[in-house]
């Protein structure tokens, strides 16, 4: 299945636990001011690949214990990352997501976006929140701003409420 993306990291240990596999999507909605990847907005930009390529393209690590899906928006292309991400569950591999959405307003969009719903089923972790450069701080795990949360999407899911990991 086709994917736009902005590109990847192999060997990430900054945007995740562990040695992480990253895909930046192209595009996204939000323009936060002060967005680390700015030229990941426009949804004309970036590259075309194939699922396929990015799985094998990770799976030749085999050091590589999860995988970060970033950007841009990565709910612009949930489609193409629930058929990824089932792929990486399935070889055991850790599922983690930036989204500049709440996981509240995630939810909402997973009433009537089917593959919304599918991808936020099979995360472990969400990083949620749009970036806010008045409350930036250097000194969060994962995150860029105070407002942003690590969430436990598998049990935020069951309560139908965000749960906060504390530390990861």
């Amino acid at each position: 299945m086709e994917i736009r993306i902005a590109g990847t990291v192999e060997d990430s240990i900054v945007d995740g636990p562990g040695l992480r596999f990253v895909v930046f999507v192209q595009g996204c909605p939000h323009h936060c001011d002060g967005c680390h990847n700015p030229e990941t907005h426009d949804f004309s930009g970036g590259k075309l690949t194939d699922t396929d390529a990015l799985y094998e393209q990770c799976m030749e690590n085999p050091l590589c214990s999860g995988v970060t899906f970033s950007g841009g928006e990565p709910f612009c292309q949930p489609e193409p990352l629930y058929v990824l991400g089932k792929r990486f569950k399935e070889a055991a591999k850790s599922l983690m997501c930036y989204s500049g959405w709440t996981f509240e307003e995630l939810l909402k969009k997973s009433e009537r976006e089917e593959y919304t719903k599918k991808l936020l089923g099979i995360l472990d972790i969400l990083v949620d929140g749009r970036f806010d450069i008045a409350k930036r701080s250097l000194s969060l795990q994962f995150r860029g701003s105070t407002n942003q949360r690590l969430i436990n999407v598998p049990e935020s899911l069951k309560q139908g409420c965000a749960v906060e990991f504390e530390t990861l």
